[in-house]
């Protein structure tokens, strides 16, 4: 054909081929431009099935006009062969690249977002491509890629355009579903961009054999090899993303690909800023110890077992340590461990019972490897009450030991460091902490009460007077602005400070009772030490991210939020805060994809806690920034319903009402918020979602009342 024309298209040489032609480099004698012209063989053209699909290519594509999907210029046929002119992108299939070797991350992650871009105009126009692979992914000279291909694709509303039961596409990129024939959507698309990014980072496919039979059992019925024991040093969050695109239930896979895209968006951010973890770092999540006991009273004794467990391990810079919240959601819910572990993305899970009569305890502790279910580690302790300190320290070192972690002197130290040798003084902490997880007015004093018999049998406790510093500060915040009350935090966490100089939480609750106080710099040097002594402290981000935020240094306060969402990238709060401070920079597209990765957590917090008041209304903010008001109201509403008289709950329906535009409903809420006690004024006067309303002579009464 080289050298020959084709109606007015002047072929040139050969770019490549398949089963369904040639594609060759050709130029446009009309419009004097190079175009890839794939032509259809005679021989193919014969057979009406890949005459159709051939035109159905072209008609697909020729319906997206996006940077990331290759142009379909126009259809045609010249001397019984059909061809497609498209436009020609210099450069190689992403096949190609792969073919020597793996990728960097970052520009593994680049390919994939672009891909997720191009995927996301097609799936908007109800159009599934069904082939994804690297061979129909083009890259060019500038890094530039193009989606090719769409043969294979399928309309929204089209009936099937190949028999049931009989499977399309290429093999070793198909979704389980696919590979039984069964209906594909989207969710398929996005299991293939997944195979592409799992071949991007290892160099190689998840399912090989040597014959297609092979391949589709195993994709139907065995997990791929974990990306992490193919390319060690992935980085955590990369790993998360091809996990989730590579769910064999469809339903646990990414449902709309901009929630993948957001993922990816932020992946890269994470990346750049150093703050991304590598998954050769062993991760953990502990759950809530049964409670084996007579006594029901006693769960408290054992969520304080599992949450002071966490707390050991969080110390440990080689290991990635799953936040109370998320661990705690499995409470009470018969699930397989291996499932657990990897809803929570972890590799091992601690799992364990408590049995306490009197003074004796009867504890028994299991390391589970999700990977294959087997147990790592375990054993059994039959020990006076007085020993729980012990146990807990050698529970936690036990942990360490077998995930081969090694421990800084400093680390070990920490591990080992009694917090307090009174039994009495800590089963009061624990139970303080029970009641401040709790939230609310009411569990803020019963857990204030609680720190505080726990200081009167330990006058050196430190830890107990950081939760009595933390317990004055969320009431002040939010309930009571009496300057008493921070004055109150001030001092039971500089006592804190006193006993422990080298306890990163005292530095935290520090910080954050002098940010409410309005002393800013003295606050972020307190946050940045408690970032020091604990690179994992998540409260340390996110208290110092609000600090800024408060002071309307809105570019520092993402810095600091984007940090609290790697070190815990299961909480919703730090990515919908984010969002909302990218508002008040004007970066829309950060917003939304800050949104996007928020919402999506949030809806999986909900799963497991729906009557979370604060899930509900923040969710409700991510909604709204992506456009979704109906569900934002609902949820808001839902928000309402759950927590009426809560101020936090009636100061963000305002900022919600206020981005609507509905100034009336707004100041309504905000009277609301102040009469229950909200009184934060730099949060208020610096918030971005209140621009609209700053020369209201209603909102100018309010700060007074402040």
């Amino acid at each position: 054909m080289i050298g020959k024309k084709l109606a007015h298209y002047k072929i040139v040489g050969k770019l490549g081929g398949g089963g369904m032609g040639v594609v060759y480099k050709a130029e446009d004698t009309k419009l004097k431009r190079t175009v890839a012209l794939k032509v259809l063989s005679k021989e193919r053209a014969v057979s009406g099935a890949d005459k159709q699909r051939f035109l159905r290519e072209a008609r697909s594509a020729a319906a997206l006009r996006h940077p990331n999907i290759c142009t379909v210029y126009e259809i045609g046929e010249d001397e019984g062969f059909s061809y497609i002119s498209m436009a020609y992108v210099p450069g190689r299939s992403l096949k190609q690249v792969v073919e020597s070797g793996p990728m960097d991350v970052d520009r593994a992650l680049d390919v994939a977002t672009q891909v997720a871009k191009g995927l996301q105009a097609a799936h908007d126009s109800d159009i599934v491509h069904r082939d994804i692979k690297s061979a129909n992914i083009m890259i060019d000279d500038d890094g530039r890629v193009t989606i090719h291909d769409f043969g294979l694709a399928k309309l929204g509303g089209q009936t099937h355009v190949t028999k049931e039961g009989k499977t399309v596409g290429t093999v070793a990129y198909m979704a389980p579903e696919q590979a039984q024939g069964d209906t594909v959507d989207r969710r398929t698309d996005i299991w293939a961009l997944g195979v592409c990014l799992y071949e991007m980072i290892t160099g190689k496919l998840p399912f090989k054999g040597e014959h297609e039979s092979a391949i589709l059992y195993q994709i139907v019925n065995q997990a791929p090899p974990g990306i992490s024991t193919v390319q060690p040093d992935v980085p955590a969050v990369a790993k998360r993303i091809v996990e989730r695109a590579m769910e064999k239930d469809p339903e646990n896979r990414y449902q709309l690909v901009d929630e993948m895209l957001a993922d990816l968006k932020l992946a890269r951010k994470e990346l750049k800023s150093g703050i991304a973890v590598s998954v050769s770092e062993p991760s953990i999540a502990v759950l809530p110890f049964s409670n084996m006991s007579a006594d029901e009273e006693q769960e408290y004794f054992c969520d304080g077992m599992a949450e002071e467990i966490i707390n050991c391990l969080v110390c440990v810079k080689g290991l990635r340590v799953t936040s109370r919240t998320s661990s705690f959601a499995f409470k009470g819910i018969n699930m397989d461990i291996r499932e657990i572990g990897r809803k929570l993305g972890v590799d091992t899970v601690l799992e364990g019972s408590v049995q306490k009569s009197g003074d004796r305890l009867r504890i028994s502790v299991q390391l589970v490897n999700v990977a294959d279910g087997y147990h790592l580690w375990s054993d059994k302790y039959h020990r006076d009450l007085e020993d729980v300190f012990t146990i807990q320290d050698e529970i936690a070192q036990n942990i360490v030991d077998a995930l081969k972690v090694k421990l800084t002197e400093k680390e070990r130290r920490a591990i080992e460091k009694m917090r307090t040798e009174d039994v009495g003084a800590y089963e009061f902490y624990i139970r303080g902490r029970q009641y401040f997880h709790g939230l609310g007015g009411k569990g803020l004093e019963y857990a204030r009460n609680m720190f505080t018999s726990a200081i009167i049998e330990d006058s050196r406790y430190a830890l107990a007077y950081c939760g009595l510093a933390d317990c004055y500060s969320m009431i002040y915040m939010y309930y009571d602005s009496n300057k008493t009350i921070i004055e109150n935090a001030m001092t039971a966490s500089r006592k804190a400070l006193e006993l422990d100089s080298d306890l990163a939480e005292a530095h935290a609750s520090h910080g954050l009772a002098l940010s409410l106080d309005g002393r800013y710099s003295e606050a972020e040097s307190e946050f940045e030490k408690a970032i020091e002594i604990s690179p994992r402290l998540y409260e340390a981000y996110y208290y110092f991210a609000r600090a800024c935020r408060a002071q309307g240094k809105l570019e520092k306060a993402v810095e600091q939020f984007a940090k609290a969402c790697a070190v815990r990238p299961e909480d919703y709060q730090a990515p919908i805060l984010m969002a909302d401070t990218y508002r008040g920079l004007e970066d829309r597209d950060a917003m939304i994809d800050a949104f996007r990765r928020g919402l999506t957590v949030a809806e999986k917090h909900l799963e497991l806690h729906p009557d979370d008041a604060r899930a509900c209304y923040l969710g409700a903010h991510a909604l709204l920034g992506l456009g979704e008001k109906e569900r934002a109201l609902e949820w808001n509403e839902r928000a309402m319903k759950l927590a009426p008289y809560d101020p936090a709950t009636l100061y963000n329906a305002a900022c919600l009402f206020c981005v609507m535009g509905e100034h009336d409903k707004t100041f309504e809420c905000l009277e609301k918020a102040f009469d229950c006690g909200f009184s934060h004024r730099d949060w208020i006067e610096n918030d971005p979602d209140f621009r609209s309303i700053r020369e209201d002579p209603r909102y100018q009464a309010l700060l007074k009342r402040i």
